[in-house]
């Protein structure tokens, strides 16, 4: 193959990268060369327009996601939380800010949209997810590991945005 079929089909390759999502470029082949192992981790679209104000990225598996959030950082703000919201922007959120490690858990009472709930280490690292907590349920519900921070965002998000244990993170404009 000369240079030429080489970059054309380079591009065409990262060009049919950029359209797919997670699961349709698992079956895909690299043709190699420089960034191609970064080919398939572009930038989610909430990525491409970075906020304004405080906001989250998360290294997810299939990009960089970014989170608008509201902070969290009183005890009082940390009680309001997100009840009696009927809806929320799909790339916004509220991250809670805690001073000490612990095994943190929250309840859904009076919370009236499903919340996932991402906790956060020390270390700006997934600890583990709730997904799709029930609105308005008093049961407590953590993920059994220690955490710093939780960022809540609406149900279902995390796994649209391919958000996992382990995936680090990163607070802008925040602490």
């Amino acid at each position: 193959m000369n240079r030429r079929t080489f970059v054309l089909l380079s591009a065409a390759a990262v060009l049919a990268l950029a359209g797919c999502d997670k699961k349709q470029r698992r079956g895909m082949v690299s043709l190699g060369g420089p960034g191609a192992a970064d080919a398939g981790k572009a930038e989610s679209p909430a990525a491409k327009a970075r906020p304004a104000g405080p906001y989250v990225t998360i290294d997810a598996g299939a990009g960089k996601v970014h989170v608008t959030v509201e902070v969290a950082r009183t005890m009082e703000e940390r009680r309001q939380g997100l009840m009696y919201r009927t809806e929320m922007a799909e790339h916004a959120g509220m991250v809670f800010l805690f001073d000490k490690d612990a095994n943190h858990q929250f309840w859904m009472r009076n919370t009236l949209i499903p919340l996932d709930m991402i906790f956060i280490t020390k270390d700006f690292k997934v600890a583990g997810i709730v997904h799709s907590a029930v609105p308005k349920s008093e049961q407590h519900r953590g993920v059994g590991k220690l955490s710093r921070y939780v960022l809540e965002v609406n149900g279902g998000y995390a796994k649209k945005m391919g958000i996992t244990a382990g995936d680090s993170v990163t607070f802008h404009q925040i602490l």
